[in-house]
């Protein structure tokens, strides 16, 4: 769960609902109910499809990884589902012992391709009473309404139209023209966002701790985000070879998938409780930041013509493997 508007929307068929997935009449690829696997960064996990709703022409799929704590459960597109047949499970499980998961260890948030138990099934049972029992909780703790729009509206963070520009020109560099960004980056997002620390501290003498703070959030951000939300399909095989022996993600990509985040950050935050002031301070943070990376834009931003084909990056390592 990109950038730009079209990022989830773009589907170049690959393994997409592969194991039997045919649309239902009114297009949609799965149902509320249905056990599905579902991609999460480089692997697979056991899911199950709680919700499904049209949104802006396409069809999005509320999930909950069986096992795992309900904070996980999110919203994917199609390309990010399998259907629950033995091919896939098949896949799952090649995929799980090319990443090195042990067999019984939850570390990465392995799933299990073994038929889970009745108690897996409670919990399910007990997670859907949690979240009807924790939303009331929510309602009643924010007593009112207007605070969540004021923090709505806080929260749509204007992109400076060459930087939108940028955005459109990476959607359409990775889904339509088969290119990536060239790995890794520099200047990277670590060297970024403290190039705009050290000009802030410089400009005004001294920096706040709540600025700081943010920037220790965007970083911590990008890091959780980019296996989930912030790379296009194509992107995968790129990120697996790419993120090694414990790589952050921040110390690889750019500003290129940084401004991906940006996009995204409105959604993730609709989950977050704040005071209005943090927010109105926090979005100021954002939009100054996104107005430093335009004024060097040339310098952190490729241009079109600087992106590689994926088919160098798949040639060039794990050559003649197909997953």
């Amino acid at each position: 769960m990109g950038s730009s508007s079209k990022e989830e929307t773009t589907s170049d068929g690959g393994d997409t609902a592969s194991g039997g997935a045919s649309p239902s009449n009114d297009g949609r690829l799965f149902t509320e109910g249905e056990r599905v696997l579902a991609y999460h960064g480089p692997r697979v996990y056991g899911a199950k499809i709680q919700k499904v709703e049209l949104r802006k022409k396409e069809w999005k799929y509320f999930v909950h990884y069986l096992g795992w704590n309900k904070n996980w459960d999110e919203w994917v597109s199609a390309d990010r589902l399998l259907k629950h047949t033995e091919e896939n499970l098949v896949k799952q499980k090649a995929l799980d012992k090319k990443q090195g998961v042990e067999k019984g260890a939850k570390s990465g948030r392995s799933a299990q391709t073994k038929t889970r138990s009745s108690a897996d099934t409670k919990t399910e049972k007990d997670d859907t009473k949690n979240n009807a029992a924790k939303g009331k909780k929510r309602k009643n703790e924010s007593g009112n309404e207007k605070d969540n729009v004021s923090a709505e509206k806080l929260l749509k963070i204007q992109i400076p139209a060459t930087l939108k520009k940028q955005l459109v020109d990476d959607w359409e560099n990775v889904t339509q023209k088969d290119k990536v960004v060239k790995l890794p980056r520099s200047p990277n997002v670590d060297e970024i966002l403290s190039k705009y620390l050290e000009l802030k501290t410089k400009k005004d003498g001294m920096i706040t701790d709540a600025v700081g703070e943010i920037l220790k959030g965007i970083r911590c951000y990008f890091d959780k985000a980019l296996p989930m939300m912030l790379l296009y399909k194509k992107e995968r095989r790129q990120y697996e070879e790419a993120i090694v022996d414990d790589n952050s993600p921040s110390t690889v990509y750019g500003a290129e998938h940084l401004l991906r985040l940006f996009v995204k950050f409105p959604e993730l935050f609709s989950y977050v409780n704040m005071e209005e002031e943090t927010w109105s301070r926090m979005h100021q943070t954002l939009l100054d930041f996104l107005k430093f990376i335009q004024k060097n834009q040339s310098t952190f931003l490729l241009s079109p013509s600087a992106y590689e084909s994926d088919k160098v990056v798949s040639d060039g390592k794990g050559k003649g493997k197909e997953e």
